[in-house]
């Protein structure tokens, strides 16, 4: 009989040992920032509006055949030119609304939300 108290007692104690671990986990990779991409396309970013979480990072890719250029409308941030396929990648620290625009085509913008 204490064999089996003993037993069941241990079985008891590794399932909510494991139930801790998984929930853990959960909240681990639940505060882990995503990373999230913008296409520039066609004089475009899509998509034009985006909301990310603090601590995210936005790579934008250029997929057109000309270039662009990605620049915070307050200096926050500021991409180098990008030729076709070349990438540009900023990590939002502070929350707030980011509107940005290419600096050759001004006519293309874009906003990034920090919430």
């Amino acid at each position: 009989m204490r064999k089996r108290l003993q037993v069941t007692g241990f079985v008891v104690q590794a399932v909510i040992a494991v139930g801790l671990l998984v929930g853990l986990s959960s909240a681990i990779n639940a505060q882990q920032p995503a990373s999230t991409e913008v296409k520039i396309d066609n004089f475009s970013f899509g998509p034009a509006t985006l909301t990310v979480a603090l601590g995210a990072t936005v790579t934008w890719t250029n997929r057109d055949d000309i270039p662009h250029t990605v620049v915070s409308n307050d200096g926050v941030f500021k991409s180098k030119t990008l030729d076709t396929d070349e990438k540009f990648a900023y990590t939002f620290t502070k929350a707030g609304t980011y509107p940005y625009f290419c600096s050759i085509h001004p006519k293309m913008t874009g906003k990034i939300v920090v919430q």
